[in-house]
């Protein structure tokens, strides 16, 4: 890892007590700059005050949840509301990923789990978060805007109407505008790991986006990879 890596601050909200600390001194091991919390209330305190390079949530937490907690994350205004968020916990169901993703979390993670994935996830995570643009806001597809902190898409300064796929896959790939995002990533967590499902979404997007969907300019095929989102 970099050393611009090692001086990254990560906060990991976690109830557990035992987990919190093994993960705190773990990832302050391996060099990071580490905060805990123990809810989410906390945890709102010290994005509002704190600057954070990446967020680890638990999911079953008492009181506010993992999934509510990055739900008004992503309502924040950047940089805070951009933070990345690598989600843990006990439920493994597919539909519980998809709902993390959904919600605009960069990577999910099963319990129980190996520190040395822990680590490794976060690392991927950060490199990533390296590529995105350093200011917020829209991002300008032509005639359309997509907004990725809202999930939104306009088109002549229309709103146009998405399914949670659709906007979680635009989500994905707007992490890392002009950069390829392999097939399978995009599909990882969705009910279909193959990426069939993926290449449908794909070509509904081209439909409400591109001017000439047979002639994509925004939402880009690349060979042998996958996909790319290509912002004027």
């Amino acid at each position: 890892m970099s050393g611009q890596g090692r001086a990254r601050h990560l906060l990991i909200v976690d109830d557990d007590d035992r987990i919190r600390e093994l993960l705190k001194e773990y990832l302050a091991r391996a060099g990071f700059r580490v905060t805990a919390a123990a809810g989410g209330a906390s945890a709102r305190k010290l994005i509002s005050t704190l600057d954070f390079d990446l967020a680890v949530f638990d999911v079953m937490m008492p009181g506010e949840d993992g999934f509510s907690l990055t739900r008004w994350l992503r309502e924040q205004r950047a940089p805070a509301g951009r933070t990345p968020v690598l989600m843990l916990t006990a439920m493994g169901e597919a539909s519980d990923r998809i709902e993390g993703l959904k919600l605009g979390a960069d990577d999910y993670l099963a319990k129980p789990f190996e520190p040395e994935e822990l680590l490794l996830r976060v690392e991927a995570i950060l490199r990533r978060a390296q590529n995105r643009p350093a200011k917020g806001g829209p991002l300008s597809l032509g005639r359309c805007q997509f907004d990725p902190d809202r999930g939104e898409l306009t088109c002549e300064g229309e709103p146009v109407k998405l399914t949670e796929a659709e906007v979680a896959l635009l989500r994905q790939l707007a992490r890392t505008p002009d950069e390829p995002v392999e097939r399978l990533e995009l599909a990882r967590g969705t009910v279909d790991p193959s990426g069939r499902a993926v290449d449908v979404q794909v070509t509904r997007l081209r439909r409400k986006i591109e001017a000439d969907p047979k002639a994509p300019r925004y939402l880009q095929t690349v060979r042998g990879v996958g996909y790319r989102l290509a912002p004027d």
